[in-house]
């Protein structure tokens, strides 16, 4: 491929991105959804696969992460009157991480990212520990893998076009 055509792939892929995480941007604004969460689901989409498939399994991890995060929430809260906080935290913690890298070797579901991507997700998000908030931040992951999935497909597909008419 010569330097014109690797310039021309080039910004024609990032202005596919630019626009496809406006877009992204836009709809979490109009749901009301997170958009920092929307790339949460951007990121993930990235991690493994750059297909159909493998963006619903990563998204789906990121999903389980959330979950884990809302329980280690709520493990937290149960164990606070029992312990302090610097003796509640590690034991929660140990237990979410031997849980979350445990997965790590299931055959479905194995992306280790984007279990910790939900985690960060949820506690990065300061939000009421309920299905409601998993909710909010599943809707915004969903909008950016969404995105990622369909930036790259599309520039995947544009630009197989004109190198097939330039020969």
């Amino acid at each position: 491929m010569n330097t014109t055509m690797s310039r021309n792939t080039y910004v024609l892929t990032t202005l596919i991105a630019a626009v496809t995480a406006a877009g992204a941007a836009a709809i979490s604004l109009s749901l009301a959804l997170p958009v920092w969460a929307m790339f949460i689901g951007w990121i993930a989409f990235y991690t493994r696969g750059l297909t159909l498939r493998a963006a619903i399994e990563n998204l789906a991890c990121v999903g389980a992460g959330l979950v884990l995060g809302l329980m280690a929430t709520l493990g937290l809260q149960a164990l606070s009157g029992a312990t302090t906080p610097a003796v509640a935290l590690p034991i929660i913690v140990f237990c979410v991480a031997i849980l979350v890298v445990s997965l790590r070797g299931l055959p479905v579901m194995s992306n280790l990212l984007g279990y910790f991507l939900g985690l960060v997700a949820w506690f990065a998000a300061h939000l009421e520990p309920s299905l409601e908030s998993v909710g909010k931040l599943f809707g915004a992951g969903t909008v950016g893998t969404t995105a990622g999935l369909v930036s790259h497909t599309l520039a995947s597909r544009l630009l197989r076009t004109p190198a097939r008419a330039a020969h």
